[in-house]
């Protein structure tokens, strides 16, 4: 441990790599220490920005903190390895313990604020977990009981990065809850969790007062841009929404990009044209296409009501909707012009085939 009067580390002392833990396949934990013994100071949830030299192509690469604050002697980072890595692959190949690496940071404005004494949901996908990761053994590490919510996406669940660490903070803190999603399994390894495409279904299962939590996500950029979609829909307050990506890591508030999604108004009128029947009807932006068919007399099919059934497709011949579905839809059907009308809020003026 350093000394308690030592020198907070600065980015001007190189780090030497001191551990190396493989996590999943193709994943890997790479810690660090100052060979000086100073003190790492950051914040759950900053990142790294490391000096790679990479023969032929020196490359610098941006990796978020995946160990806690409250572990001042040493900092990790958890990279996982994409097709075209190089910076990535490098390291996996050839960054081992006593490797000595130019870093600078830490940095970067997604992180739990100064008091973190709320109501957390953090959602995750693949090496998103990690800024996640930190702030949850963070706010574990304080002996106090955390209020947190944690849910990780991946593809299979040998995936899962960091499931086993979170399993076993879960198991000493009542007040953390994990829910692992997957697309498939393992083979020869029974699943007994969530299958298929995150949705709001399973969000309301997983969390029934999320409209209540801080929410923090992190992951691929379609990935985050669902999850924004979902909360949106269910009238989750955005003011409450923070999200960190690994392509466009900002230092300061002013880098953080502003998110252009469309929020249905809540006085803004609509007017839907059910061109079969002859009927046409005004109504707000906030009102689907199902509860005003039915309002106006008319019946199209339907089941669930959320987006999952497909019961109550139909075709849009003009306009546009905004559709939020749970897998009810394929992208073909989508682009061929068809919309589930239960989760589908017109913009400005509809024409659908009823």
């Amino acid at each position: 441990m350093p000394r308690d009067d030592a020198p907070v580390w600065k980015d001007t002392e190189v780090l030497e790599c001191v551990s190396v833990i493989p996590e999943a396949p193709g994943v890997m934990t790479f810690s660090f220490r100052p060979p000086s013994g100073a003190r790492f100071h950051f914040r759950a949830g900053q990142f790294l920005t490391l000096d790679l030299p990479v023969p032929g192509n020196p490359v610098s690469r941006t990796f978020t903190i995946s160990s806690s604050p409250t572990s001042t002697a040493y900092v990790s980072i958890t990279v996982k390895v994409q097709e075209g890595s190089i910076g990535v692959r490098w390291m996996l190949d050839h960054l081992t313990i006593g490797t000595r690496i130019t870093a600078h940071g830490p940095a970067g404005v997604f992180h739990l604020p100064p008091q973190p004494d709320g109501k957390y949901l953090f959602i995750g996908a693949g090496s998103g977990v990690t800024p996640l990761h930190s702030m949850t053994n963070f706010l574990w590490e304080r002996g106090e009981m955390p209020d947190i919510t944690f849910i990780s996406v991946a593809r299979r669940p040998s995936e899962l990065i960091f499931r086993r660490r979170l399993e076993y903070m879960a198991s000493r803190s009542p007040g953390l809850k994990l829910a692992f999603v997957v697309k498939d399994e393992d083979p020869f390894d029974a699943w007994t969790g969530y299958r298929g495409r995150f949705n709001q279904l399973m969000l309301g299962l997983m969390a029934p007062d999320y409209l209540e939590r801080e929410v923090y996500c992190c992951g691929p950029e379609s990935f985050m841009d669902s999850v924004r979609e979902m909360l949106i829909s269910l009238g989750y307050d955005m003011e409450n929404y923070h999200q960190e990506n690994f392509h466009a890591a900002a230092t300061t508030i002013d880098e953080v990009p502003e998110l252009e999604d469309y929020v249905p108004g809540d006085e803004a009128k609509a007017e839907i044209v059910f061109a079969n029947s002859g009927v046409s009807a005004t109504c707000l932006e906030t009102d689907t296409v199902l509860a005003i068919a039915k309002s106006s007399g008319l019946n199209i099919p339907s089941g669930c009501n959320f987006g999952v059934c497909g019961t109550c497709k139909v075709r849009k011949t003009a306009g546009e909707v905004h559709m939020v579905h749970n897998g009810g839809i394929t992208e073909d059907d989508i682009a061929e012009g068809y919309i589930l009308a239960c989760c589908s809020k017109p913009v400005g003026k509809v024409e659908v085939a009823v």
